[in-house]
């Protein structure tokens, strides 16, 4: 069996699927895969061919942390997605050529590799690292970092921000769909409804009680996160000391979120052990990190082992990364799907929250105490997302499209 995986230019994307693809290659699979420049090397490392997607692609950058409003920083977000989807279709279909595969596997963002993919009849399956775009079980819409709502009020209030969201849906994420589409000789799409799990198989790389009860089709299976992490040049050594251990993360896609890494250096030294991975942010903007062990990147995995708390911007995966150890978080969701993120945290009881608006040194320190008695909600998701079955799961259900 010959597989294709092709990302965009994400690591958050990227390393989802490499749990599923290392299990395909133990079991026999012959695996390629498409990804930024950047994570080339790292997936080569861990002995699957890889070569790097189109530089056209990853020249059409993310502006989406320039907003200060949640809806604009979503559309600019689609934007690029929408100006990326054109350059995806050749890059896609050469590595089809090249590769010649029996099976594909594709990012939920990359709008031109589905459309081609679709068109093309092939055995395929979508990568979904982000919770899925539609309602919840109760109706809360997604989108807008909600928690469920009970009774007449909270029915009244999904009826009208679901206006929103299908009003969202319709000017922002359509357009980014059939840019996909158009550029691969498909018609459009009328209704945002019709985008939604077109694939044969997505892998659904969340569980609850982390995500909402919601209506899945057969085609959607929740696996739970992928907790590969990128083959480290030395072994991490954390700080020493009796004082609990957190884990602060940055976000590995560039948005300027470097203030919560500075919060944490400021507010928490004193009573926690820190290791900070900044990945877009440069270290030195932080200053002098004392005892605090500061790097760019450092896999996660051995870090949670032994932390006691994780402080993030509530990306999915060092957010459900940490779950899966039963490691709470305490959340400063930035934008994107970050806010949706830290309401989920927050409804399972999982860990906590802190606005972005209102983050400072102190109000983190407060929260990252309070995560601290999360540990009985953060057990929960890690025992809902075991019960998946996780990668193991995801390769049967790619064989089987065989």
């Amino acid at each position: 069996m010959k597989i294709l995986a092709y990302t965009s230019p994400a690591r958050g994307h990227l390393t989802p699927m490499m749990g599923p693809l290392l299990e395909l290659r133990r079991r026999g699979a012959e695996v390629h895969v498409r990804t930024l420049a950047a994570g080339v090397e790292n997936v080569r490392a861990a002995g699957i061919a890889a070569e790097p997607i189109a530089a056209a692609i990853e020249e059409v950058a993310h502006d989406d942390h320039e907003a200060r409003v949640q809806l604009t920083s979503g559309a600019r977000s689609f934007r690029t997605l929408r100006r990326r989807a054109k350059h995806e279709v050749p890059d896609f279909e050469a590595a089809l050529a090249a590769v010649g595969p029996d099976l594909v596997l594709v990012d939920s963002t990359t709008f031109g590799a589905k459309a081609v993919a679709e068109r093309e009849g092939l055995r395929w399956a979508v990568s979904q690292p982000s919770f899925i775009e539609g309602p919840a079980a109760d109706g809360t819409p997604f989108g807008l970092g909600l928690q469920a709502m009970g009774g007449a009020i909270g029915s009244l209030r999904n009826r009208a921000l679901g206006v929103l969201a299908d009003h969202f849906d319709q000017h922002h994420r359509l357009p980014a769909v059939n840019a996909g589409r158009r550029a691969a000789g498909l018609p459009e799409l009328a209704r945002a409804a019709e985008f939604h799990h077109r694939a044969p198989l997505t892998l659904y790389f969340t569980a609850t009680p982390l995500d909402y009860p919601r209506r899945l089709p057969p085609s959607v299976v929740p696996i739970g996160p992928s907790l590969w992490d990128p083959t480290a040049a030395e072994a991490v050594e954390v700080p020493a000391g009796d004082k609990p251990l957190v884990l602060v993360g940055c976000s590995s896609e560039f948005q300027d979120d470097g203030a919560i890494a500075a919060a944490a250096l400021a507010g928490l030294r004193d009573r926690y052990r820190l290791v900070v991975t900044t990945a877009g942010v440069d270290p030195a903007s932080l200053g002098d990190p004392g005892d605090a062990l500061v790097a760019r990147y450092l896999p996660h995995v051995p870090i949670l082992r032994e932390a006691s708390v994780a402080i993030c911007h509530g990306g999915m995966g060092i957010t459900q990364k940490a779950l899966a150890f039963g490691v709470p978080v305490c959340v400063v969701p930035w934008g994107r799907d970050q806010l949706d993120v830290a309401a989920h945290v927050v409804a399972c009881g999982a860990g906590t929250r802190v606005g972005r608006r209102r983050l400072s040194p102190e109000r983190l320190a407060g929260a990252v105490d309070q995560a601290l008695n999360c540990r009985p909600g953060a057990a929960r998701v890690k025992a809902g997302f075991e019960s998946t079955g996780g990668v193991a799961t995801a390769a049967d259900r790619l064989e089987a499209l065989l």
